[in-house]
């Protein structure tokens, strides 16, 4: 808690002795950040959806515990069948987001948030490097490779511009119109007009 309270002390010097320069420009290199505080029982998606607004987030390190098989109630019995358990986090994660300034908000806007009853923490991070037990026990850096498995952006579905033009949704798409706008069948009908009455 104290953490959270620093951050926002330092956060309201800045604002009233007006320094151009900010305390995030330590952390300009790095696209990171640490959450902590988090309920066990969030899932990746359920931290990226909080943390989408304010940039886009594209890779996640929710650290979970080790799931092993249950104790057994007798000695000498097989364990049960109830391992399928999913291992609860363990209250933290890493998170980058696509553009750098996006981390200066969620941190200067979620840190000392309540979610669920509990109160984040999030700050920056300097030089992170994802490590990863290998198959002897050892704790080693992620391969390169594998950060193709921890991407969080969302796919892009990119439709030629001739099946846009046809599309209506394509058409929303062209030309700006939001399709989950509540507006948006009204704002496409005035544009079927003004073609129309263009075309005459």
């Amino acid at each position: 808690m104290n953490n959270i309270k620093a951050t926002k002390a330092i956060n309201e010097q800045e604002l009233k002795l007006g320094i151009k320069a900010s305390w995030h420009d330590d952390y300009k290199d790095s696209a990171y950040i640490y959450i902590g505080g988090l309920d066990t029982g969030l899932t990746e998606g359920d931290i990226i959806t909080i943390f989408s607004q304010y940039g886009e987030p594209v890779d996640i390190n929710l650290p979970k515990e080790k799931s092993g098989p249950l104790p057994s109630d007798k000695p000498g019995d097989a364990p049960s069948g109830s391992t399928s358990k999913k291992p609860k986090s363990r209250g933290f994660c890493f998170l980058m987001y696509e553009n750098q300034l996006s981390t200066n908000l969620a941190v200067d806007n979620l840190n000392g948030a309540i979610v669920l009853g509990r109160t984040l923490r999030v700050d920056h991070c300097k030089n992170y490097k994802q490590l990863e037990r290998n198959q002897e026990g050892k704790v080693v850096e992620r391969d390169a490779d594998l950060g193709e498995r921890l991407n969080a952006r969302p796919e892009l579905h990119i439709q030629s511009r001739q099946t846009a033009e046809d599309d209506d949704l394509g058409s929303h798409r062209a030309g700006s119109i939001d399709p989950e706008d509540p507006m948006a069948g009204y704002l496409l009908e005035q544009r079927r007009k003004r073609r129309k009455k263009h075309k005459n």
